[in-house]
C-alpha cells in the first residue's frame, strides 16, 4: 500500500453504518452537521462537522466514525505547530481493506486554519482514511487541494498536547514509518514508538 502522506509537507520542511469494519462501506451522506467526540489517552475533544463545507470528506469521516474504525488508532505523526496526522487502522488487515476506497477531491471552501479537520493525501483523488488536525494557521496547504470539512470545538488543547516527540515519520525522519504502520499496525508502534498517544473511543454524539 502506498504511504498516504501530506504532499506540502516536504516542501514545508525544505522552505456505510455497520458496526463491522470488515468492507468499506459505500459513504451515504451524513447529516448536514454533526459533533464526533475523541476519548484519548490524553483527555476529550469534540469535532464539529459541518457537510457543505467538504460532502465527499464529511461522509467517509462519518461512516468511519459509525464503523468505530479510530479506536485504539494512534496518533503517529505529531509535528507540533503544525499538524497531528491519524487515521491507521490498528489492525491491518482492517486497514488493507480500505488500500483502494480513494474517494474524489473536495473543492477547497474553507481555509486550512488552526483546529480544522482534513483528510491526507497522497496526490489527487487519493483521500481513503487518513486524517490531520491543523495545529496553526496552515492556509498554504489550501493550494494543493487539502479540503476542511470540520474543526475542533472542545479540546483543542488536549489535541496540542498529544505527545510529538517522535518527529517526522520515516524515511525524513526518526518516527513511525506509514507503510510498516499499514502491515503491522499496533504490534510495531506499540513495540517501538510506544509514547505515542491513541484514541480510546470516537463517536457521534449529536
Amino acid at each position: 500500500m502506498k504511504k498516504i502522506a501530506i504532499v506540502a509537507l516536504a516542501l514545508a520542511a525544505l522552505a456505510g453504518c455497520s458496526k463491522n469494519p470488515e468492507e468499506p462501506a459505500a459513504s451515504r451522506p451524513a447529516p448536514e452537521n454533526f459533533r464526533v467526540k475523541f476519548d484519548t489517552s490524553k483527555g476529550p475533544f469534540t469535532i464539529e462537522v459541518t457537510r457543505a463545507m467538504a460532502p465527499l470528506g464529511a461522509d467517509r469521516f462519518y461512516d468511519l466514525v459509525q464503523q468505530n474504525f479510530f479506536d485504539d488508532a494512534r496518533f503517529f505523526r505529531v509535528l507540533k505547530g503544525f499538524v497531528v496526522q491519524f487515521g491507521i487502522n490498528k489492525n491491518p488487515e482492517v486497514q488493507a481493506k480500505w488500500e483502494h476506497a480513494n474517494l474524489q477531491d473536495d473543492p477547497v471552501r474553507q481555509t486550512n486554519a488552526r483546529g480544522t479537520i482534513v483528510f491526507a493525501t497522497g496526490g489527487p483523488n487519493t483521500r481513503t482514511t487518513q486524517l490531520f488536525i491543523n495545529l496553526a494557521d496552515n492556509a498554504r496547504l489550501d493550494q494543493s487541494g487539502f479540503a476542511p470539512f470540520g474543526k475542533v470545538v472542545e479540546g483543542m488543547e488536549v489535541v496540542d498536547s498529544l505527545y510529538g516527540g517522535y518527529g517526522e515519520g520515516a524515511p525524513q525522519g526518526a518516527g513511525p514509518d506509514q507503510t510498516v504502520i499499514t502491515s503491522e499496525g499496533n504490534r510495531y508502534l506499540e513495540g517501538n514508538f510506544p509514547k505515542l498517544d491513541f484514541i480510546k473511543t470516537a463517536r457521534v454524539v449529536q
